[in-house]
């Protein structure tokens, strides 16, 4: 008996289980709910729409091969983030090799600014939910460095601890301090830049 009618209407949970079992239309539909938020974070790290759309694609194919290994301990569209997100750090790390390091990232390194100014400051990004200032994110997320974003929407987007960070980046956790400081202050900058420019 098909059980089509009911992938629109089941839980995500319930869709994984059908899908472990290798019923590849529900997994279709769990692509169909979640594509356009992992297609968002990647493009939110990647900056570029052909590397967010292959490393996608890429993270869609990684999922359903490993999806036994996925054990229910988080949500599935958490899950999927933490493979795009890990797909996303190696593709910039594979570009990383191929430039040297910008003199504001070097200067990061050595300059231990979270020893000078707390971390815990206010999220530039917290409480805003309208359309509007969602796009003023996304285009002052795009004018950071890469190491700026990817702590940046590791820490305030995905939620994950300083150590967490650190270990998937391969930094230390004074050095995502840092970048994170750097990271908050520069949105903050720019969002309000970017607000002025629209009262303009």
């Amino acid at each position: 008996m098909s059980l089509k009618q009911d992938y629109s209407s089941s839980a995500d949970e319930q869709l994984v289980a059908w899908a472990k079992d290798g019923d590849s239309e529900a997994f279709e539909e769990l692509i169909h709910r979640h594509r356009d938020k992992i297609y968002a974070r990647a493009m939110i790290m990647m900056r570029n729409e052909g590397d967010a759309l292959d490393l996608s694609q890429e993270a869609w194919v990684k999922s359903w091969q490993r999806l036994r290994q996925f054990q229910g301990e988080s949500t599935f569209l958490t899950w999927m983030t933490r493979i795009i997100i890990n797909l996303c750090l190696d593709q910039l790390r594979r570009q990383k090799r191929m430039r040297a390091e910008s003199i504001e990232e070097l200067q990061e390194e050595v300059g231990g600014v979270e020893r000078l100014m707390p971390v815990e400051d206010a999220k530039p990004t917290e409480g805003l939910e309208s359309e509007e200032i969602r796009r003023r994110i996304d285009e002052a997320l795009g004018k950071l460095t890469d190491a700026h974003r990817t702590v940046l929407v590791m820490h305030e987007f995905e939620g994950l601890e300083y150590k967490e960070i650190a270990k998937r980046v391969g930094i230390s956790i004074g050095t995502v301090m840092s970048r994170l400081f750097y990271a908050r202050r520069r949105l903050a900058t720019l969002l309000q830049s970017l607000k002025r420019e629209r009262l303009e």
